[in-house]
């Protein structure tokens, strides 16, 4: 299977969810006078609010990784915490699983078992190397990593894509959490 043809095909759900947002809109409760607050939302301020340190267990596969494809390990960290808070058994309503979220044709692709923490570490770090020596830019391969390759060719860059902005912006944040920068 093509990689590039399965993150083309993410990135398209990923357009046609941003387009009907007014679905995650906060709704007004009946008997509250505050709107409730949707699920993304909940999830988005949590995260950002919530000082998310990488569970000790991880620091050892993040390491070997880091070492064996040149990451950074602040880089595989930020990328996890974006893709699935540290949660070993996350699976995205498109199917995108573990902890760096690999679709299951990707993880195929990479010979790595997605629910394996190590194995997922493995493939995804290999991954966003791919990504880097590909597009010689780190925002780019970020980009990449969300939206697919052919999306980021395609627009020369990062896509006009709402997620795929955020999602950049909040890996670049995590990195610098985690290089110690912020």
């Amino acid at each position: 299977m093509n990689l590039d043809h399965v993150q083309e095909v993410r990135a398209r759900i990923d357009e046609l969810r941003n387009r009907f947002t007014e679905f995650d809109r906060p709704v007004q409760s009946a008997d509250a006078v505050q709107p409730k607050k949707s699920f993304t939302d909940v999830l988005r301020e949590s995260s950002e609010s919530e000082n998310m340190p990488c569970p000790a267990e991880l620091e050892p596969m993040i390491s070997v990784a880091a070492e064996k494809y040149g990451v950074p390990a602040a880089v595989i960290k930020g990328i996890i915490r974006a893709e699935s808070g540290f949660r070993t058994n996350a699976v995205s309503r498109v199917g995108a699983k573990g902890l760096m979220q690999l679709m299951p044709g990707t993880a195929h692709a990479l010979g790595v078992d997605p629910m394996s923490p190590e194995q997922n570490i493995d493939g995804g770090t290999r991954y966003i190397k791919q990504q880097i020596d590909k597009f010689g830019n780190l925002e780019h391969a970020l980009a990449a990593y969300n939206a697919g390759s052919g999306a980021v060719q395609r627009y020369g860059g990062v896509p006009p894509y709402k997620e795929t902005r955020r999602y950049v912006a909040e890996v670049l944040r995590n990195i610098d959490k985690y290089s110690g920068k912020e």
